[in-house]
């Protein structure tokens, strides 16, 4: 085997894995979607109470990655992947037993705490061991694990949860990312290179870095914006499609069966138009595209099931058509010394937007005297606008690589 063979190979496994941690801490996140008319009926709460069970792990994430921004870049990959893969999997198994609304919120808050920052230091890795050239096809590859989560992940858990009962799909995943754990023990590779490279500051030198680099801040608003354009719908989408289009319970999870299937291909097919024809061309495209999704699942009426998963496909597509380009653009606006720091500092802008918008969602969102959604379309609104703010903003991220 030649050099190069060798190298392709060795950056094969690490995508691979890196997929398989994005796929757990993805699907301990997304699981709560689909979850929501569950959770609503076993813990008696209401929409407003389960925008804050989204928050908690959102705002957690948010907060420990502003945190860990100061720190990560001073550990090897390895050893801060693994560390943090234990945290997250103790938290998700502390999901897996809670007994109650307030015992569960508290599990969610410290598992948004491990997962954020292991989001961010999957795609600084990503940014550390493949060239620029291959990113947009490798970060299509990684995030295809949200591809991934809702083909096998929330499927599976939502019927363990509707079948048995809602701590199932918790023990699911732990049980999933003790293996991973394992494999990524025994096969990752050692990665100081950033470590070498980078010049020692204090802690905060990152964060004046950050404010005092135009780029930088285009970047993070980027991700801020984007957020929004997503996160005020996705939470209540399976609520908005029992209530208003008449599926039932156990039909939510073809929903994102469907939108899976499709990602998991279109996802880093778009990732490789990206490298081909610019990252900045791609997200545009995808952005505008998403619009009409958008605008069509949050004013759906009751319709024939199959017109529904067409809306609700396409939605996913779009959704993950324009987010592959805008993280590959991120994650090439900073350089390899300050990545890890600088990820993890957008992976907190991404996830207190998250939190921000899921408290917002709740807000303006409402259920009338029958029990109908009521102001799903203001949310599809905000989420449009959002979208056009954020590809004018795109145009303001430059790659440095």
């Amino acid at each position: 085997m030649d050099s190069q063979s060798y190298h392709r190979r060795r950056e094969q496994l690490l995508l691979f894995i890196l997929a398989a941690v994005n796929f757990t801490h993805i699907m301990d996140f997304v699981i709560m979607m689909p979850l929501n008319p569950v959770l609503q009926s076993v813990l008696d709460i209401n929409n407003q109470q389960f925008s804050i069970l989204v928050a908690a792990y959102a705002a957690s994430a948010g907060i420990f990655g502003f945190l860990g921004s100061f720190y990560i870049d001073r550990f090897d990959r390895k050893t801060a992947l693994l560390v943090l893969y234990i945290g997250f999997i103790i938290s998700t198994l502390g999901c897996a037993v809670a007994q109650s609304y307030q015992l569960f919120l508290i599990a969610r808050f410290m598992a948004g705490a491990f997962g954020g920052i292991l989001g961010a230091l999957v795609l600084a890795i990503v940014g550390d061991a493949v060239p620029e050239e291959r990113r947009g096809k490798a970060t299509g590859f990684v995030m295809a694990a949200f591809s991934a989560a809702s083909i096998a992940g929330i499927p599976l858990g939502y019927f363990l949860a509707v079948k048995v009962n809602w701590h199932m799909p918790f023990f699911l995943i732990t049980a999933i990312s003790v293996v991973v754990l394992i494999v990524a023990w025994k096969t990752f590779p050692s990665l100081r290179t950033h470590i070498a490279t980078g010049a020692k500051q204090n802690p905060f030198g990152l964060i004046q870095h950050i404010f005092h680099n135009t780029n930088l801040l285009w970047a993070l608003l980027l991700t801020f914006v984007l957020m929004i354009a997503g996160l005020t719908v996705i939470p209540f989408i399976s609520d908005y499609m029992v209530k208003n289009v008449g599926f039932e319970k156990d039909q939510i999870a073809y929903i994102y069966l469907f939108g899976g299937l499709a990602t998991v291909y279109t996802s880093p097919a778009i990732g490789k138009l990206a490298d081909l024809h610019g990252k900045r061309k791609m997200f545009t495209i995808m952005g505008l595209v998403s619009i009409v999704p958008i605008l069509l699942i949050t004013n759906l009426p009751e319709v024939p099931k199959y017109i529904a998963f067409l809306v609700t496909t396409s939605f996913f597509i779009a959704f993950g058509g324009r987010f592959v380009p805008a993280m590959a653009m991120v994650t090439s606006s900073v350089e390899k010394k300050q990545r890890g720091g600088f990820m993890s500092f957008n992976s907190a802008v991404q996830q207190l937007a998250s939190a921000f918008s899921s408290v917002l969602g709740g807000l303006i969102i409402s259920t009338t005297a029958d029990d109908k959604v009521e102001g799903f379309w203001k949310l599809g609104l905000i989420a449009s606008i959002a979208t056009i703010v954020s590809v004018v903003i795109a145009m303001k991220v430059k790659q440095v690589d």
